[in-house]
Formats: C-alpha cells, structure tokens, sequence
C-alpha cells in the first residue's frame, strides 16, 4: 500500500495500530485485519507477547501506553487506530493512561480511532473502573481533528471465569450482583470482531458511540443455571453476596483494598440501576455470542482445566 498524505501533511502508511493487542479483543482485531492482508502495528508491554503477530507479518511495538512520547510514534503515520486501557489498577492510573493516549492521538495527527470503553459510561462518576472510561471518552472527545467512535461494551461474559475457583472450592457462584437483575453480557470475541470490522471500514465520523449488549440480558441466577447445565453440576445455584464479603474475597485472592473498592463500587451501580444500557436492543447493538455457547466454548475448558491443575 502506497503512503497517503491527509489536509494537514501528515505521511500516511495506512497501517492499522492495535492497542492491547494480546488482550481478549486486541487479539482479535490483530488477527483479523492481518488476516485480511492489511499493515498492522500491535502495541504492548511485553515484546514477547507480540510475536505471535510479528510472526503473522505485523509490526511490534514495545510501549508503556502510560508513555505518550512512544504512544505518539506508535500512532505516526497509522491509518487508524483501536485504543483501549489495560485492566484497571488504579484511578490514578487510569488518568495517566488516558491523558497519554489523548495526547499521542493528539500529536501524531491520528484522525480515526475506535475506542473500547462500556456501557454506563455517559455517567461522569460513581461507577468504579467505569467512571475512568468516562474520562477516556471526554478527553478524545476534546480532540477536534480526531474522528473516534466508542464501543461502550456490556457486562463481559468472560468476567463469570472468575467464579471457577469458587465452583471448586464451594459448589456455589456467589457474587454481589443481584441475582435477579436483567444484565447485558457480551462476549469478548464479539467486541473485537465488531471492532476490526469498523476500524476496516472506518464509516464512522466526529465524535460516536455505540452500545454492543451481547445476544440477550440475562439474570445472574440465570446465567449460573446455563453454567450449571454447560459443567454437569444441575445442583450449582447462586448466591448473593454482600459488598464487605466480596470485597474480602477480592484482597484475599491478591487485589489491593483500594482497587478492590473500585470493583465494590461499580458493582453497587450496576444494582442500583446506574450502571445500564441506554440504547433499545436493535440488531445493531445485538451480538451473536449466547451465553449458552460461551459456557459450551470457554468456560467449560476452562472449568476443566482448572480442575485438572488444582
């Protein structure tokens, strides 16, 4: 693909950079557009964890995404960009990541970028890790040139993993969501094909969001009773927990009290109702993922797996 010179004289190379390019949606996207022989720049912490893709024929780029100065030549040249920030550490570290990718956006001349972020974002504070995805969207947004569109993603399907060790250890799925409450739950691989496939097209201008709420909502009582059926386990039920227990159990598998507070406090939204979709199904936002096959395809491997290493 020949260089290509946009309104503003920055040198296209028409390459397609992947933040979190080892990561369940990242990975995705890299493997897709690769697939489809397009130029593609995986960035990441780890060298390592990039030659999957450098073997493929991408670019890999070593960058903190905390380092706006590597993140601004990262995005030099690139045709688009998917950004995202890593698993939440802390708040202040969401603002440092955030406030990087905002400037090396900004600097580099990006002009299209797809932005993971979640639904609930449009509420400014009182959301845990979410509130941070807020300020993601606000500073991007603050970008005049840039034509970005935020993927505000559900509840993930992938976070009911967590529970597997608890299966193990306690016959039971407890958590401190309610257990009756409608979620929508996506699949993480869903996302990234959503993704790659807007970041290919790039049919999205100024500043857009768009909801992606997985197949169905479902209950937590709901989703354990399909869990139940994927492991053999008719007898799995769920529990609700409350906020202390689980924040308990978080310190205690490693977390630190103030992330885990964090978690507590996005949770404590999703029950009160703070933290929902605001889009009407549509098959737009309507994934293809059920969460009957998620169990059938990832989480019983990874039921058995565990069981298998314990």
């Amino acid at each position: 693909m020949s260089s290509l010179k946009d309104k503003v004289g920055v040198v296209r190379d028409g390459s397609y950079v992947i933040l979190g390019s080892s990561g369940n949606t990242g990975s995705i996207i890299a493997n897709s557009l690769l697939s489809k022989g397009q130029r593609v720049r995986v960035v990441g912490r780890d060298s390592g964890r990039l030659q999957r893709f450098a073997r493929k024929g991408a670019e890999a780029f070593t960058a903190d995404v905390s380092d706006a100065v590597a993140l601004t030549k990262a995005f030099s040249g690139a045709r688009a960009a998917y950004l995202m920030l890593p698993p939440l550490n802390s708040r202040e570290e969401q603002e440092r990541q955030s406030d990087a990718i905002a400037k090396a956006v900004k600097e580099s001349g990006l002009r299209y970028a797809v932005h993971l972020s979640s639904y609930g974002a449009h509420v400014p504070e009182g959301t845990g890790p979410v509130t941070g995805l807020h300020s993601s969207e606000q500073k991007l947004n603050a970008i005049s040139d840039l034509n970005v569109l935020h993927l505000r993603a559900a509840y993930f399907m992938e976070n009911n993993l967590e529970a597997i060790d608890m299966i193990h250890g306690m016959g039971l799925f407890g958590h401190a969501l309610l257990p009756d409450l409608k979620l929508p739950m996506v699949a993480t691989r869903d996302v990234g094909d959503y993704a790659a496939q807007r970041v290919l097209d790039l049919d999205f201008s100024g500043k857009q969001t768009r909801e992606l709420l997985g197949e169905r909502d479902l209950t937590m009582t709901e989703a354990t009773a399909a869990i139940a059926r994927g492991i053999g386990k008719p007898d799995l039920r769920y529990e609700q927990f409350s906020y202390d227990q689980v924040q308990q159990v978080l310190v205690q598998t490693g977390m630190p009290s103030k992330k885990a507070a964090v978690y507590i406090e996005m949770f404590e939204a999703i029950n009160a109702g703070l933290l929902a979709a605001q889009e009407q199904r549509s098959t737009e936002n309507s994934t293809r993922t059920s969460f009957e096959n998620f169990v059938r395809d990832v989480f019983v491997g990874a039921y058995h797996g565990k069981a298998l290493t314990a």
